[in-house]
């Protein structure tokens, strides 16, 4: 079963636009036993993130959850009648932009009613804090809310891409974009409600791009199903992976590939990963940390100044 298993999340990672290199080393974690139960003792915790010059925080949408962020996963996970991934797709928006444009329209004007919580906070604190000792911490996110940003974080691997930017369908070109509504069409638009109707915003009316002589169509910088993930990022990923001597698993199900097998690896290693979570996960056993309930507040005391640190 393991090996049929195995082949299936491989077919997926090759088609994600995961490297060679990468499903090599996710087979081989496959063969690694099981660890004894996971510790949550704090103190025993934080003596080891005292000692730590390298820290990677992978986080997923549990830590944005905390700041009222719709996941649109799971029962209940609509938007109107559809689901995500009904909508993000090259094929939806292909057929139909402007519904797929209400759809991340709501999904920005929501975000800007939100802030970074006490987890993003702690996150970032934690960051600035250890750079000034000459210590590192890198954030790779699957969430595209950019929270981990706007609470300070600088050292980001957005994998998945970011709800404010865009990229130009015609000439390529990406840049941030935090305007509210992003165009005068989407203005008013995007409600939820299942009983809206699409605005149906014809093509010349949606976000355009302004680069000089171009204004091709714009569609959201961010991964959809059936696109292969930023193999720049990938490689960078690999690398804070690869250099880490402590791994934080904060707020994501381990259930999503590629993501759910980089701290599996690390763990694979010998090096400490500790998870925080609001329950157990399929990876747990094989972490050396496990801190259940929500993020925002086990993690802050966790990454708090150690008395170790100058």
């Amino acid at each position: 079963m393991r090996s049929v298993l195995t082949l299936m999340i491989v077919r997926q990672f090759t088609s994600r636009g995961v490297t060679s290199h990468l499903c090599t080393r996710f087979k081989e974690t496959q063969n690694r036993p099981v660890m004894a139960r996971p510790s949550s003792d704090l103190a025993a915790f934080r003596e080891v993130f005292s000692k730590a010059k390298h820290v990677a925080i992978l986080t997923g949408a549990g830590v944005s959850a905390e700041s009222g962020v719709p996941t649109f996963r799971g029962e209940g996970g609509f938007w109107r009648k559809w689901q995500a991934q009904d909508l993000a797709t090259p094929g939806a928006f292909s057929q139909n932009p402007s519904r797929v444009w209400e759809f991340y329209h709501y999904r920005r004007e929501v975000m800007l009613t939100k802030s970074p919580n006490s987890a993003h906070v702690a996150i970032a604190e934690c960051e600035a804090r250890l750079q000034k000792q000459g210590r590192r911490v890198t954030v790779i996110t699957q969430n595209i809310d950019e929270l981990h940003r706007r609470a300070g974080s600088t050292n980001i691997l957005e994998m998945h891409g970011s709800l404010f930017k865009t990229c130009c369908m015609s000439c390529g070109h990406v840049g941030v974009n935090h305007k509210s509504p992003i165009c005068a069409a989407l203005e008013g638009k995007g409600a939820p409600d299942p009983n809206t109707s699409d605005a149906q915003i014809p093509p010349h009316d949606l976000p355009r791009c302004e680069q000089d002589g171009c204004s091709g169509l714009l569609r959201p910088n961010v991964v959809w199903f059936g696109e292969t993930l930023d193999s720049d990022i990938l490689t960078r990923v690999e690398e804070e992976l690869d250099l880490c001597d402590l791994c934080l698993v904060v707020g994501t199900s381990s259930i999503v590939y590629p993501a759910a097998m980089f701290a599996p690896q690390v763990a694979a290693r010998g090096i400490p990963v500790a998870e925080f979570n609001m329950e157990e996960t399929p990876a747990t056993m094989r972490f050396r940390f496990h801190f259940q309930g929500p993020c925002g507040t086990t993690l802050p005391p966790a990454l708090a100044r150690h008395n170790n640190e100058p």
